[in-house]
């Protein structure tokens, strides 16, 4: 049986190679064949062949190139070196507020996709910072980013997030060669609010600027370009629509001089303080901000609008080098969170509803109160909170605005001095104003509630010697997560210490440091049994 096998097996491999053998032998013939008749073919027949022309160049859109050339030359890349700091005791890491980490999470962070690392290195996760590497100074490290100048003598508009905590900043020009460090640049003023910053180069010969265009004829829907160095690829060009105006990012008072132009001309990390430029080849925003899941573009970008950067930059090249901007000293409620029962008690369809007036401000001396709804300033309508905080801060501080307003259902007019929004903000214990142009108490910014005093009448029939009230807690802050605190609850005390108004108050707040305990002592005018309840916590 195994003879008989072996025999067959044989055999069979025998077959099957001298079918292969014979296949093979066949597709060799046959190319053979083919080749002989193809060659025979071609060399019969090449005789009616055209040779191909290079045709000359055909412009069909010229109007994106156009503008690349225009504008590319004035376009930057901006790299930085900062000497890390050792974070505060406690600090987890991140910067404290969600706009920034969105900032530092999608532009230009060293080693993430727009730092030295490039496209594959390490990046930030959100809420959180990528210290990046060591750079040349030793234990430094490099950010990237983009910017333009605007002045030929040197002077570049950029983000304040591109250049913040830099000990150098180094600029290379279109010009330069690759590789090349940058030059020297100095910082000239910045401003947070609006997130633009200043800085300057010298130059022995001019350079060459963009021109800057007016963001308000910018429709929904007209073609927009965007120039910069996303991934350190320098002078790269995007292009794509407006896709809105007026978008706000970040609701409340981190946001409240933040109103982009969205584009879904493609963004990407390092395009950050790069010019977004109309079809006239004028810059109508300044490249800031992306949402992405990705940390790379999805179509949707924001720019601040040329508008608002040309009245920051005449400001930061002014002789002080800072942002001034006008306050009267209230708080008001955002618009959207308004139901439209409010707005139908209180009988009004446009303007703002005062939340809060700051004892010893220039709307409390004109005799504003809290109810009160501004409806005009100097005759023109207000629309909204953002109508009302953009006229108010563009005033200059010691000029004087008539006020037109509701108060239970009476027409009633004040005239307000305007005063300096910066110094309002220190005397009030270095806090940040509220959701309006006047703010509320530094507790707005620390601790993400609003305060008023306590009404005397009020006072007198709960029998409390005095006291601020809640008027409001914004969600995901340090009081919202205490949770016992509520809109409408009175605080009496801070740390065992009476608080009869609101300046005591802040006085109370502003002398805490972070992570030093507080504890509230609050009572419930709505609760007859005048019990009081403790709420404690530790200070962010």
């Amino acid at each position: 049986m195994k003879a008989l096998l072996a025999r067959f097996r044989s055999r069979s491999l025998s077959f099957t190679f001298t079918i292969l053998a014979t296949l093979s032998a066949g597709i060799l013939i046959g190319s053979l064949m083919a080749h002989d008749v193809h060659g025979k073919e071609a060399s019969g027949s090449s005789s009616d062949a055209t040779p191909l022309q290079i045709p000359d160049p055909v412009k069909l859109s010229t109007a994106f190139s156009q503008i690349a050339k225009e504008v590319g030359p004035a376009v930057v890349n901006i790299n930085t070196e900062s000497i890390p700091k050792n974070p505060p005791r406690g600090a987890q890491g991140g910067n404290q507020g969600n706009f920034q980490d969105f900032f530092n999470h999608f532009f230009g962070e060293p080693n993430g996709p727009g730092g030295p690392g490039g496209p594959g290195g390490p990046q930030a996760g959100p809420g959180g910072d990528d210290d990046g590497g060591e750079g040349p100074g030793g234990g430094m490290r490099q950010s990237l980013g983009s910017g333009f100048i605007v002045d030929p003598r040197g002077y570049i508009l950029t983000n304040n997030h591109v250049i913040d905590h830099a000990d150098k900043i180094f600029v290379r020009l279109a010009t330069d060669p690759e590789g090349d460090p940058g030059r020297p640049a100095k910082l000239i003023g910045t401003d947070k609010a609006t997130d633009i910053a200043v800085i300057k180069i010298e130059t022995k010969s001019p350079l060459p600027t963009v021109k800057m265009g007016n963001s308000e004829g910018v429709g929904i829907g007209d073609w927009v370009v965007a120039i910069g160095s996303p991934f350190g690829l320098q002078q790269t060009v995007t292009a794509g629509i407006i896709s809105s105006k007026n978008r706000s990012i970040e609701p409340g008072t981190p946001g409240e001089f933040q109103h982009f132009l969205q584009t879904d001309a493609a963004i990407n990390p390092g395009n950050s303080g790069g010019p977004l430029v109309n079809m006239a080849g004028q810059v109508i925003g300044v490249n800031t901000a992306i949402y992405t899941q990705s940390a790379g573009n999805q179509g949707i970008g924001f720019a601040m609008p040329s508008n608002t950067v040309i009245s920051v930059y005449n400001q930061l090249i002014g002789p002080e080098h800072k942002v001034v901007r006008g306050s009267i000293g209230i708080t008001f409620q955002p618009q959207q969170s308004l139901s439209s029962a409010v707005e139908r008690v209180y009988g009004f369809k446009n303007g703002v509803i005062i939340s809060s007036v700051q004892p010893g401000f220039p709307a409390d001396k004109a005799g504003l109160k809290p109810g009160d709804i501004i409806t005009e300033i100097d005759g023109r309508s207000i629309e909204n909170g953002d109508d009302l905080v953009n006229d108010i801060a563009e005033r200059k501080p010691g000029s004087t605005a008539q006020i037109s307003y509701i108060r239970n259902g009476e027409h009633k007019t004040a005239t307000v001095t305007i005063a300096d929004r910066a110094k309002m903000i220190a005397a009030l214990g270095g806090g940040s104003e509220g959701s309006g142009p006047g703010g509320t108490a530094s507790s707005q910014s620390r601790l993400g509630l609003s305060v008023r005093d306590v009404p005397a009448d009020v006072a007198s029939k709960l029998g409390i010697p005095g006291g601020v009230l809640i008027d409001a807690i914004r969600p995901g802050s340090f009081a919202d997560e205490l949770q016992m605190l509520k809109p409408g609850l009175i605080i009496l005390q801070v740390n065992r210490k009476p608080v009869s108004s609101v300046s005591q108050f802040q006085d109370a707040i502003g002398a805490l440091k972070p992570g030093e305990d507080i504890v509230f002592l609050v009572t419930d005018p709505q609760d007859h049994s005048h019990a009081n309840t403790y709420v404690g916590g530790t200070m962010p």
